[in-house]
């Protein structure tokens, strides 16, 4: 597997905000390499999170997140897990019951720096902070049989991957998702997934 450093080094940004994010991440973990994977680093701490679609890109497999109150992509933190692609899929598998995902690249679909509003998790108070999100594309077969993560989300549900304004109420996360939605599509039609 390639180190999480080098893998946010070799991705090839498509758009202003992802170049200007890998840019701020890996400036960030150069001087915080002993936290930056760790979410005792208060500020800001890599995540890793897996867009799941089917294997026409129809649709795609969403939670609905109790913090969030909204559908929304699987991921979690790395927790000192350098290896991005492993946290995606073991999030993914923990949040949706999915035991068996493609994984069509081993490259980063995307990037971004996601804010994260302060909130009580676990009865704890978690101040506002940063989430470094590298995420994967992941596709799993829509009879795969789903469960719920009680402790973080309240469904999990397949939905029309062009509808998604229908379901998501995190207004900022659209844009994320239909530009993740357009890659997995752009490089099915390049033939490179």
């Amino acid at each position: 597997c390639m180190d999480y450093e080098r893998m946010i080094e070799a991705f090839k940004a498509e758009s202003d905000q992802e170049a200007e994010d890998q840019e701020t991440i890996l400036a960030y973990i150069r001087e915080n390499r002993s936290t930056v994977l760790c979410r005792e680093n208060k500020i800001a701490h890599m995540t890793s999170s897996g867009f799941i679609m089917n294997p026409s890109l129809d649709k795609v497999l969403m939670v609905y997140h109790r913090i969030y109150d909204s559908w929304s992509w699987t991921g979690g933190h790395s927790d000192g897990e350098r290896d991005l692609l492993k946290t995606a899929l073991r999030e993914a598998e923990e949040e949706t019951g999915v035991e068996t995902f493609q994984t069509p690249m081993k490259d980063l679909l995307s990037l971004a720096i996601l804010p994260v509003p302060a909130h009580y998790k676990g009865g704890r108070y978690v101040s506002v902070h940063l989430h470094f999100s590298p995420s994967f594309l992941l596709l799993a077969e829509e009879d795969s049989p789903l469960r719920v993560k009680e402790d973080e989300n309240a469904g999990v549900r397949w939905l029309d991957a062009d509808a998604l304004e229908g379901y998501v109420t995190e207004r900022e996360m659209l844009p994320v998702y239909r530009r993740l939605i357009e890659k997995a599509r752009s490089l099915r039609r390049s033939g490179r997934i």
